[in-house]
């Protein structure tokens, strides 16, 4: 049979929104991974760029004084110098403190920074503890100087007012922590000034500014600092003694006062102890001296006679306080007097700043007429 002659089969038409888009879809899979990866990148970089500019240094300028006070925190302290210009970010500071454990080795006090320091530079300045030196005060009181004397030498550099320390030094107050002055008798009426011997001469160094209640404080303290070094149980000695700590200053700053050579201090120290047992007025100048409105190069027989509780030719016993700031030394010897049977002393009158010593009112007066006479082979 002929086929030719049949109708050809049809064939349905190819729907096109069923073709395969497997090359579409990859071109639009591959543009989303591309933005992802753009905006991944662009952020990445955003994020480094954000890090980088904020933990630079800060545009330069000049050095600033920066506190770090006491107890402050570290993170505290970056946002303070933020705010000071000394570092761009410090949010950013903080993290790189905290991934470095930088921080707690940070001293306290006041630092010249920089802007435009690296931010390891300022670590390493706090680290180390480069503060800045404070403008300090300088001042020097001698052995034996009265508290009058110490208020004039403090006036003159121009570091207190003369009267308002004075006054202030009178005042019957605690002084911060420090102890011996806490000794001085309530009933202190007698005494020309409260203060008077408990302030130990010394070189100080204080920070510039301080005013009178500092500089007495730091004075006092020092006193307290010096008595540490006396021998262990020292409290004992003057149970022992029958005195108590206020006449060991009394009796150190008369030794002060008296003796110049330093050997002599414990003997003058037990002829104050050896009189006194005796009943006999000390008869110390110096207490003389002390009584009168100014002290006199030599004194006169009407001076002696001078009506005050500091004058030892009318009164028996010791003084109501000290006449002087005592060194340690007079202290020491105060406290540890050497025994002896002498009841008199007259200084050499040749230069040597020694004394003779004497156990009767005889040898007293034949020692006088030694010293006289060193005076005229002196002349």
């Amino acid at each position: 049979m002929d086929r030719s002659d049949q109708q050809p089969v049809s064939e349905k038409p190819v729907n096109n929104n069923n073709r395969p888009a497997g090359p579409r879809r990859g071109r639009i899979t591959l543009w989303v991974i591309l933005t992802l990866l753009g905006l991944i990148i662009v952020i990445t970089a955003s994020i480094a760029f954000y890090i980088w500019n904020g933990l630079r240094p800060a545009s330069k300028g000049e050095a600033k004084q920066i506190e770090l006070k006491k107890g402050m925190s570290p993170f505290n302290f970056a946002d303070t110098l933020e705010e000071e210009g000394i570092i761009r970010n410090a949010f950013l500071f903080k993290y790189y403190l905290r991934f470095k454990d930088e921080g707690p080795r940070f001293q306290a006090g006041v630092y010249a920074l920089n802007p435009g320091m690296d931010k390891d530079a300022i670590i390493a300045a706090l680290n180390a503890g480069a503060i800045l030196e404070k403008e300090t005060i300088r001042f020097t009181i001698p052995e034996g100087f009265t508290i009058e004397q110490i208020a004039d030498t403090l006036s003159k550099d121009g570091y207190v007012d003369r009267e308002a320390f004075l006054k202030l030094a009178d005042t019957d107050r605690t002084w911060g922590d420090a102890e011996a002055v806490r000794d001085i008798p309530k009933d202190s009426k007698q005494m020309k000034h409260r203060l008077e011997g408990y302030l130990f001469p010394e070189t100080y160094e204080m920070e510039k500014g301080s005013d009178a209640e500092a500089i007495i404080t730091r004075m006092l303290g020092e006193l307290d600092h010096k008595l540490d070094s006396l021998p262990e149980n020292w409290e004992e000695t003057l149970a022992e003694r029958k005195i108590d700590f206020h006449s060991l200053m009394t009796i150190a700053s008369l030794v002060e006062r008296e003796v110049v050579v330093e050997k002599e201090r414990p003997i003058v120290a037990g002829i104050i102890y050896n009189r006194i047992a005796e009943g006999m007025p000390l008869q110390i100048d110096a207490t003389v001296q002390y009584s009168l409105p100014a002290p006199k190069e030599r004194l006169l027989e009407e001076d002696t006679q001078v009506d005050s509780p500091y004058n030892t030719y009318r009164i028996k016993g010791l003084p109501p306080g000290p006449i002087a700031s005592p060194s340690l030394k007079s202290i020491e010897a105060a406290l540890l007097p050497e025994k002896t049977d002498y009841l008199y002393y007259v200084t050499k009158k040749d230069g040597s700043h020694e004394h003779l010593f004497g156990r009767t009112l005889k040898e007293h007066n034949q020692n006088i007429a030694k010293s006289n006479e060193t005076a005229k082979q002196g002349g």
